[in-house]
């Protein structure tokens, strides 16, 4: 008899309260099921239980085992429970967070392609201008854009993203194209306020080179897609994610410059509470992003998915 197959026969002679009862649930000997409870008492070096021809009580051995039997074997339970239903079709309602843009952008239509794959699947699609806190939210995935600051919930890249500076030929006709970080201070550039980040600081580094520039301009929003509209007005020069910027950079609408240096990262993840890990609605919609962001949606062409 294995180990489990010990907590299981423990938990169900005490369940059942005697050795007899057990014998008849177990289709054995009354015998059979007393040798099998020796063994287990030899096997662990102590007494398990106090018997008497008429009733059978715990010693403060066996009350510890049979408690942590039960947690053992619930716990099994439940994760096979997990395991299976990862396998089921997806159903009932899953609940998606995604900032304002990439959200219309891009989100909205991986989710329009899910739902027809997963009919029974219901989807809340909720678009905010700033990351919502998921322990405190009704929200099931949440899609985020760079560094993860808190280590409880489970991340997954579901595309490479990085942010790119770009201006609208117009303006680098009429002001000039900057040929260093520090050139930035006397253009006209458009702040974007998202998040906690430092408002107008914007970080460029090239090799082990990393300086942050304060930079200035008439116009400032926390909306991204106003922001993009400005650039294309020919307003100044727009740090901007790649694939809020892929479209426009491919038609020459806006032009990247600064291009050899590195920007801080805005890789996509998608971001959920540990105990949704195996949710099988939740896991299909994540793999389904992946697939989606890397063979349909308008991205970066260069804009490699991966996991982390």
């Amino acid at each position: 008899m294995n180990q489990v197959s010990e907590l299981a026969f423990f938990t169900l002679l005490m369940r059942v309260g005697s050795l007899a009862a057990t014998a008849r649930e177990m289709n054995l000997t009354p015998p059979a099921v007393s040798k099998r409870l020796v063994q287990m008492e030899q096997r662990l070096g102590v007494r398990l239980l106090n018997r008497t021809t008429r009733s059978i009580s715990l010693t403060a051995e066996g009350e510890t085992y049979l408690v942590n039997a039960q947690r053992i074997l619930r716990e099994i339970e439940e994760m096979e429970r997990q395991v299976s239903s990862s396998r089921e079709e997806p159903k009932g309602l899953l609940r998606v967070n995604a900032p304002l843009g990439f959200g219309r952008t891009h989100v909205g239509p991986a989710i329009s392609s899910f739902v027809k794959r997963y009919p029974e699947v219901e989807v809340q699609l909720h678009l905010t201008d700033r990351p919502i806190n998921l322990p405190d939210d009704a929200i099931d995935v949440a899609i985020r854009f760079g560094d993860l600051p808190d280590s409880r919930l489970i991340a997954r890249k579901i595309a490479v993203n990085r942010r790119r500076l770009c201006a609208a030929p117009a303006y680098l006709k009429t002001f000039g194209t900057p040929d260093n970080p520090k050139d930035l201070m006397q253009h006209k550039c458009i702040v974007l306020r998202q998040n906690d980040s430092a408002f107008g600081s914007w970080r460029l580094s090239r090799g082990k080179q990393s300086e942050s520039v304060k930079v200035h301009g008439s116009l400032s929003t926390n909306d991204g897609e106003v922001a993009l509209k400005w650039a294309l007005d020919g307003h100044g020069i727009l740090m901007r994610a790649e694939w809020n910027l892929a479209d426009y950079l491919r038609t020459g609408k806006l032009v990247e410059i600064l291009a050899d240096y590195e920007t801080p990262p805005a890789d996509i993840y998608a971001v959920y509470l540990e105990r949704l890990n195996l949710s099988a609605k939740v896991s299909l919609f994540v793999q389904h992003l992946r697939e989606f962001f890397q063979h349909h949606a308008d991205g970066p062409s260069d804009s490699l998915v991966a996991w982390q």
